[in-house]
């Protein structure tokens, strides 16, 4: 009965995301295209395509990342390899952690604008969404990694220290490329996130819908010009089925290179130096 249980569930999650996708595929396909992917908004999103859109999801989705990736490794690693169970500052560290996972993305996006945008001046831009997303992709990336050196066999430390191997070393020769699957799963979390997230980005990065010139200037995620395109804009329901169909295959584009790049990664061995 357990197991009958259990593939029930699965079944029910595939066939909710079979549902989402078919009908984006319906109402969407027809409306994709290579001008669509490169055009410019136009009639408020009635007309025209995403091509702005995709470039400032880009640009802000690769500064969350840029941040969000080598503080969260970095942490990862204190918490994994320099506290130890009972340290009062690496159990603060973890229920902040813990909080800030709970935190609603509106609050994100409150807390982005009244530091990114107001306090240090950078306004309604992609830099500012793009280290607002970061704040909200840390706890995730700095959890899974941490799980995944929690996962590294203990004897593997051991053998390092019998063999005279710094700290370093074993860290980077030998504990990471280990760890790299849980590396790998936050930080495709946290670009799921970036990609997906609305809310936070209305109050960072604006909703300007033209060509960004630099990081400062205003620009328009995907999934906030869903979001415009399903709301505010009468008769943008074909384009944005389009744009959601889009976001819809970059988050597997990106998961699938995740995917791709961990068992590269693996693939080499563990190296020891």
């Amino acid at each position: 009965m357990l197991v009958g249980a259990v593939w029930s569930a699965a079944a029910a999650v595939t066939a909710a995301f079979g549902w989402i996708v078919m009908d984006l595929l319906i109402g969407g396909l027809g409306s994709i295209d290579w001008t669509f992917l490169t055009a410019p908004v136009a009639d408020a999103g009635r007309a025209g395509g995403i091509g702005p859109v995709l470039i400032s999801t880009g640009w802000i989705v690769a500064i969350s990342v840029i941040v969000a990736g080598p503080l969260g490794l970095g942490t990862a690693m204190f918490l994994s390899e320099w506290t130890r169970r009972g340290d009062r500052f690496g159990g603060a560290v973890r229920r902040s952690l813990e909080v800030l996972a709970g935190v609603p993305s509106i609050v994100f996006g409150l807390f982005g604008n009244a530091l990114f945008c107001k306090a240090l001046g950078m306004g309604f831009s992609i830099l500012a969404g793009g280290l607002t997303l970061a704040c909200m992709a840390l706890p995730l990336v700095i959890r899974a990694t941490e799980e995944g050196f929690a996962a590294v066999p203990e004897p593997y430390r051991m053998g390092a220290a019998a063999l005279g191997m710094s700290r370093t070393s074993t860290l980077f020769g030998l504990l990471l490329p280990a760890a790299a699957p849980g590396f790998a799963v936050g930080l495709v979390l946290g670009i799921g996130r970036a990609l997906a997230e609305t809310a936070a980005l209305i109050f960072t990065s604006g909703s300007v819908a033209r060509m960004p010139g630099s990081l400062l200037d205003s620009g328009r995620s995907l999934s906030v010009h869903i979001f415009d395109l399903s709301m505010n804009v009468p008769g943008g329901t074909d384009n944005a089925y389009g744009a959601a169909l889009t976001l819809i295959a970059l988050l597997l584009l990106v998961n699938a290179a995740a995917h791709w790049m961990t068992a590269r990664w693996l693939g080499r061995g563990i190296v020891t130096t």
